[in-house]
């Protein structure tokens, strides 16, 4: 999910989107706690001088504390590669799901690579520096439409990646791709990470001026989708609204790997790509400063901490509980952990391992939707496009790894990444 470059630079066209920015606020400094300066950080590297979000969130501030160590992430997406100077002794063992030829660190067009680093790479050699640089990366490799139009691929290779995550020691999924259409096997991996203790990011997509579809797998109760916020704090236009977006991050002009062969980034938008990999990484950092905590506690204190100018008992479908601020629990200590074993998300109880960090004596009610008018209104010059049914259901029901040709399939599937 990036934004547009000339032909000799073109990514998938769901990357590419950019222009105005509509908003549900225009907050000075959204992103920090009220302590930084406004001036953006000085980096060597010219790449990382546009990663205006690491000044504004005070990563310099947040990492003398802590880096995100400890917390493994699996980045569900086109690969990671493993070779790049800011991933080097970055990435874990994973899971190619795909079944194609190559493995997990074959990424086939560099937007995976970018995730890994937005969470957590170093910086060497000029690269994009994550916001979690402690943290370790899990990939897991998917495939997206034009890969599967050219490669027999396994049809459940989401859900395959999400079970082998919930098995594994990763904290954190992230996943910036979607789908129109749910899946039940997709589905009932979701359910199965959330009852292994994980904590599931995903973007909710950048298709909002085109019928803004419910994804998948952000459009799952179980999963935080991301939307994509620029540095006013103010919603980008394409990123994809509605009752699938619980937080937004960080999404407009963030570098991005320009194709596969990795030999330049290119500018543009990030999208709610980028969104979901630095909102993977803010859990990353509070998680690893709070070892103990339950992901329902690391969750809770996301959202509690959120910027926002709306009553706390109400969600909007823009941004859901507000720009997420790890720095507030971080520097501050803000932030109510809530129940352990009680879902942020969906309100039930969890069967995840509880931490050994005690429930705190009021437990975070989380707040219901706001209403369309309401949000509306908040939303300033934004509208609601209607046309947002969905236009298939797909059931993976049979208990069978399945490989299919690339046509047929993908056009009932329409995988991108975000």
């Amino acid at each position: 999910m990036t934004a547009g470059m000339s032909q000799t630079r073109k990514r998938r066209a769901t990357l590419r989107l950019r222009g105005r920015l509509l908003g549900t606020m225009a907050v000075v400094a959204a992103w920090c706690v009220g302590l930084a300066s406004g001036a953006p950080a000085a980096f060597a590297a010219d790449v990382q001088s546009k990663q205006w979000y690491l000044g504004a969130m005070q990563a310099e501030e947040m990492w003398k504390t802590t880096t995100g160590e400890g917390i493994k992430i699996a980045v569900i997406d086109t690969g990671v590669n493993s070779s790049t100077p800011s991933l080097e002794g970055q990435v874990l063992k994973g899971l190619d799901a795909t079944n194609a030829d190559g493995d997990e660190t074959d990424d086939y067009s560099g937007h995976g690579t970018t995730m890994a680093e937005l969470i957590a790479g170093t910086g060497r050699g000029g690269g994009l520096k994550g916001l979690a640089p402690g943290a370790k990366i899990v990939p897991m490799r998917v495939a997206d439409t034009d890969f599967q139009n050219k490669n027999s691929v396994n049809a459940y290779d989401t859900a395959d990646s999400i079970r082998a995550a919930a098995d594994s020691d990763v904290r954190i999924i992230s996943m910036s791709f979607g789908s129109d259409f749910p899946m039940e096997r997709e589905a009932e991996a979701v359910k199965y990470a959330q009852s292994k203790g994980k904590i599931f990011f995903s973007a909710v997509g950048n298709e909002a001026k085109k019928g803004n579809p419910e994804s998948y797998p952000a459009a799952y109760p179980e999963v935080v989708g991301v939307s994509s916020a620029d540095r006013d704090g103010k919603v980008a236009e394409y990123s994809q609204n509605g009752s699938t977006v619980d937080i937004a991050a960080p999404g407009n002009d963030i570098p991005y790997w320009c194709d596969e062969t990795f030999q330049e980034y290119c500018d543009g938008d990030g999208g709610t790509s980028a969104a979901t990999a630095i909102a993977s990484a803010s859990a990353a950092l509070v998680w690893s400063a709070h070892p103990d905590w339950t992901a329902n506690q690391v969750l809770n204190v996301l959202f509690d901490t959120a910027s926002r100018d709306w009553k706390d008992d109400t969600l909007s479908k823009y941004l859901g509980h507000g720009l997420i601020r790890p720095s507030m629990n971080i520097l501050k200590g803000k932030g109510d952990p809530g129940e352990a074993d009680i879902s942020p998300l969906t309100k039930e109880k969890t069967s995840g391992s509880a931490g050994s960090a005690a429930p705190s004596a009021s437990a975070s009610s989380q707040p219901e939707k706001k209403d369309k008018a309401e949000d509306a209104a908040m939303a300033g010059s934004s509208t609601e496009n209607s046309d947002s049914s969905q236009l298939g259901l797909i059931l993976g029901g049979v208990a069978v790894v399945l490989v299919i040709g690339g046509g047929a399939f993908a056009l009932v599937r329409k995988r991108r990444s975000a």
